[in-house]
């Protein structure tokens, strides 16, 4: 059974830097798990359901406007109307490497883990229209 999978990235833009140093809130990627989690969900039953809780959410390194990140989620659980899931962030590209040069980047041989998290969502069986699409 192959493992049923969302994946997005994004440049973190200067709207979302929130802290000096263009240091951004740790919430924009939790935004994002959620953007994973709804795709899942679509894939899997045909419905956006709900996102009902983190059970666990890790920052593990710091992301800054510029920087490019991937978000990634698959599902590690599917009950009768829950899912669990587990989500991972990296930077994949990093933005503002030398202050002289606010242009420069650096695509980084070894992407960074800056999050990781699981959590559940729900979705109502009434409105589950397919059942283990991509899995």
């Amino acid at each position: 059974m192959t493992r049923l999978e969302a994946k997005i990235r994004i440049r973190l833009s200067q709207s979302d830097a929130h802290y000096g140093g263009n240091l951004v809130d740790g919430a924009r990627i939790l935004a994002l798990f959620g953007d994973v989690a709804t795709e899942l969900l679509i894939r899997h039953d045909g419905d956006e359901g709900l996102f009902v809780a983190y059970d666990s959410v890790e920052f593990c390194a710091p992301v800054y406007a510029g920087d490019f990140i991937e978000a990634v989620g698959w599902l590690e659980k599917v009950g009768n109307t829950s899912r669990r899931m587990r989500f991972a962030a990296y930077k994949v590209i990093e933005a503002g490497i030398d202050p002289k040069v606010p242009s420069a980047a650096r695509v980084l041989e070894e992407p960074i883990l800056v999050t990781r998290a699981s959590g559940t969502c729900v979705v109502p069986k009434e409105r589950q229209r397919r059942s283990g699409g991509g899995e």
